[in-house]
C-alpha cells in the first residue's frame, strides 16, 4: 500500500500466522515517521514484486536478504539497519541456517551428501543456497541434485514428501515454522551453519536513513511483549555495509525445479 507513491514492505518473515504482528509493527513505524514529519504509507505491501519494490525510487522501507544486497542491490539502495531476532549461537543482528533432513534419514555426514538431493528456495538466498554452498566447501562433499522450490516452507515440504533429502532453512524461518507449520514435524535438525549478517532493512538512496533507523528502533521498543514474541524480534542493530560485502557470492545452482 502507498501514500503519495511510497512503498513499505516487511516481506522476509511475513507469514500468515504472524501477519497481524507484522502489520502492528508497521503501524508503529509509520506513526513514528509521521510524528517526525516524514510521509509514510498507511499499510504494508504484502504481495508486491520484491525486486521492483527494492529498486524503486519510491521505496521507503523494506527488508531484503544478504545475498541480494551484496550481489545486486548495495549500489541501488541505502542500508538502514538489521533486525535482531536473538537466534541461538548468533551475535546480535546475525543469523544462520538450520540443516534439515527427514527424521529417520541416517545420511547425516557431509561425505554422504553426494547422494542427497538438495531442496533450496532461491539462487539468491543466503540461507537457502549460499549457506549450502559454503557448507559443502567447508565440509567437503556435494549434492546429487539441486532442486529449486521457491520458498523455505516449500523446501521443507519437498524433503518431508521425499522429493528431496536435505535443505538449509533460515534459522528464524525454522523457528517460526516449528511454531506454526506442521510440515516441520517430520524433519530433524542435523546441524547449523556459521552465522552471517542478518536480513537488512533498506530504503531508496537519498532518504533519511537516520530518521528511518530511529523510527524502526522506537517502534520495536514500543511493541507489546506478545507482538514481539510473535515476530521473534529483539531489537535493531547497525551493521556496516562492509560486513555484508565481505561474504562470498556463490556460483549459481544448476537449473531445476521441484
Amino acid at each position: 500500500m502507498s501514500r503519495g507513491g511510497l512503498i513499505a514492505a516487511l516481506p522476509m518473515y511475513d507469514r500468515p500466522e504472524s501477519r497481524s504482528a507484522t502489520d502492528a509493527l508497521w503501524v508503529a513505524i509509520r506513526d513514528q515517521l509521521r510524528t517526525a514529519g516524514i510521509a509514510a504509507p498507511e499499510g504494508l505491501s504484502h504481495d508486491g514484486d520484491l525486486w521492483a519494490e527494492w529498486q524503486s525510487p519510491d521505496l521507503l522501507l523494506s527488508q531484503t536478504c544478504g545475498l541480494p544486497f551484496r550481489s545486486r542491490l548495495h549500489r541501488q539502495v541505502a542500508l538502514v539497519a538489521t533486525p535482531d531476532y536473538g537466534l541461538p549461537g548468533c551475535a546480535a543482528g546475525q543469523y544462520n541456517s538450520v540443516i534439515a533432513m527427514r527424521a529417520g534419514d541416517p545420511r547425516r555426514a557431509s561425505a554422504q551428501w553426494r547422494d542427497l538431493r538438495l531442496a533450496y528456495n532461491d539462487p539468491l538466498s543466503q540461507s537457502g543456497w549460499a549457506a549450502a554452498v559454503d557448507a559443502v566447501a567447508q565440509r567437503g562433499g556435494g549434492f546429487a541434485e539441486c532442486l529449486q522450490t521457491g520458498g523455505h516452507a516449500a523446501s521443507a515440504r519437498a524433503v518431508t514428501e521425499g522429493r528431496a533429502d536435505i535443505c538449509f532453512i533460515d534459522a528464524q524461518s525454522w523457528r517460526l515454522m516449528r511454531r506454526d507449520d506442521p510440515v516441520i514435524a517430520a524433519l530433524a535438525e542435523v546441524g547449523r551453519t556459521p552465522p552471517t549478517p542478518g536480513l537488512p532493512l533498506i530504503t531508496a538512496p537519498g532518504r533519511d536513513v537516520i530518521a528511518l533507523r530511529t523510527a524502526v528502533g522506537a517502534a520495536i521498543a514500543a511493541l507489546s511483549e506478545s507482538r514481539r514474541a510473535q515476530l521473534g524480534l529483539n531489537g535493531l542493530v547497525v551493521l556496516p555495509e562492509a560486513a555484508y560485502l565481505a561474504q562470498p557470492i556463490p556460483a549459481p545452482p544448476p537449473i531445476g525445479r521441484v
